[in-house]
């Protein structure tokens, strides 16, 4: 409907078939991604979804080496397991950066103290709380209210009556809904 005269025509720049191509006069010539561009692709992919920089992605990478088991799997707990993403999977915030912001102004607790750092790995068996001032109770309650089919993951148990939460279990693969095949971020951090 607020489509000009120009897209009635095969010229149209809406709904041209070469969309898919890149950028350019010569777009049509990109070939196909090296293995080097897939695998970075891969990393940076993990990188946005956590919303982290390349020297902390890098602290957790080398702290997944050192831990025993499959390290790419090793990787995604620890990056799953991290406040801000924890706080966000319990529904306290409506996405990952809001879920920083409430860790940062105090309004997290994790067994009985206050927590202020988002990059803070969450341990089986911890406890986290909403701060007991009415403003920040309000504030998540509000939040647990606006998504009422919200169900959590299993290895999280949520009070919603009280905003807490309990961790009771590591994270499998299955839990991270992320799609990404973490042996090409290994192979490409590794090198």
């Amino acid at each position: 409907m607020l489509k000009g005269i120009r897209c009635e025509t095969a010229k149209c720049p809406v709904e041209k078939k070469q969309r898919n191509l890149g950028p350019g006069m010569h777009g049509w010539r990109r070939g196909r991604a090296s293995e080097y561009a897939i695998r970075l692709r891969e990393k940076q992919k993990v990188k946005r979804y956590y919303g982290l920089m390349e020297r902390q992605f890098m602290r957790y990478f080398h702290e997944a080496e050192r831990m025993r088991g499959n390290t790419g799997e090793v990787l995604l707990q620890l990056l799953e397991r991290r406040l801000d993403n924890v706080v966000y999977k319990l529904n306290f915030a409506p996405s990952r950066k809001a879920a920083r912001q409430l860790i940062a102004h105090g309004h997290i607790y994790v067994e009985g103290r206050k927590v202020n750092t988002s990059d803070y790995t969450a341990k089986v068996g911890d406890r986290i709380s909403v701060k007991g001032s009415q403003r920040s109770i309000k504030k998540v309650k509000q939040q647990l209210e606006s998504n009422p089919n919200f169900t959590t993951q299993n290895w999280l148990q949520l009070d919603s009556k009280e905003p807490e939460a309990a961790i009771v279990a590591l994270p499998s693969r299955d839990d991270i809904q992320i799609p990404v095949e973490e042996q090409l971020i290994v192979e490409f951090c590794s090198r």
